[in-house]
């Protein structure tokens, strides 16, 4: 079971700097693209990217380098 998902849409840059920050991080993750997902485009909107960790919100805009690795560290 992968622990995290980001949430992401074409084209936007931040996602693009979340996912290098994850990749850096090393911690396998799935990736999805909300664009065409009604359901999805309206939970998270202009919140992208999201991070979620074991099915939770981590945060979402940028990747909290530090504590995410601590919370993986906990799980």
């Amino acid at each position: 079971m992968t622990r995290l998902t980001l949430y992401t849409r074409s084209g936007c840059h931040l996602c693009e700097v979340a996912a290098e920050t994850l990749d850096r991080i090393g911690e396998p993750y799935e990736e999805i693209d909300i664009s065409g997902d009604r359901e999805l485009e309206a939970e998270y909107g202009d919140r992208i990217p999201v991070i979620m960790l074991d099915g939770r919100e981590h945060g979402y805009w940028r990747v909290e380098e530090e504590r995410l690795r601590r919370d993986l560290a906990k799980g």
